[in-house]
């Protein structure tokens, strides 16, 4: 099987099976989805999207909370990971939003890294589900599940893996197959205990194939 059947097989199984990918972040416009983001290192979607109510009804947009002080911001946020750097962060950003882009939520991946808080990852999750642009972020799911599948090869960072997803995914396809790749990854393909009985993809996945060339060898 060549690189690219493996790309076609792997995207017609979730257009066919997970038709509907979208984000599990909560959001109703660029800057809740950012807040949410930015939130969700290392925190559960479930956690980000108890918390981001009650912090948006205070803080609805930059504005408001580039005012408010990292100390007023950690109490609405103190239940997720890190809420420390996190309340610096989102001080911080909202208050370089309002100072360099009225406001704002830019689109450029390059401008959004610019925001504190903003990585590589964060800027293209904004790009791409807000702005449609061709861009794919690269998180835990993402890179397992692509080495996994065997989509990316002696990928060894999140970057490299993004490098060969991006050299390979459709521009048109881009912003689904970041939403496969995460679903399948916290779903089905798990980090500890994948699901592989429950999955489509055994019949070329190299994962899958490499562990069950080990038992057969062992028997």
């Amino acid at each position: 099987m060549t690189l690219q059947e493996r790309y076609s097989k792997t995207f017609e199984y979730f257009k066919i099976n997970r038709p509907e990918a979208e984000t599990e972040l909560k959001y109703q416009d660029p800057f809740e989805l950012i807040i949410a983001v930015i939130l969700s290192a290392q925190c559960t979607d479930k956690r980000v999207n108890m918390i981001t109510p009650a912090l948006l009804k205070r803080y609805p947009d930059a504005e408001s909370m580039s005012n408010a002080k990292p100390a007023d911001i950690f109490e609405y946020i103190k239940s997720c990971s890190y809420p420390n750097n996190k309340a610096r962060h989102l001080s911080g950003m909202s208050k370089m939003l309002v100072k360099e882009f009225q406001g704002k939520v830019p689109s450029d991946p390059v401008l959004l890294q610019r925001l504190p808080g903003v990585g590589r990852k964060t800027a293209n999750v904004i790009a791409s589900v807000i702005f449609r642009k061709p861009v794919i972020a690269v998180d835990t799911h993402v890179f397992r599940v692509s080495v996994r599948i065997g989509l990316v090869r002696n990928a060894k960072t999140p970057l490299s893996a993004e490098m060969q997803l991006t050299n390979h995914i459709p521009p048109e396809l881009m912003y689904q197959a970041h939403h496969w790749l995460i679903l399948h990854g916290r779903y089905v393909c798990k980090a500890r205990n994948p699901l592989c009985r429950q999955c489509g993809l055994t019949g070329f996945c190299k994962y899958y194939l490499e562990k069950n060339k080990k038992v057969i060898n062992a028997l």
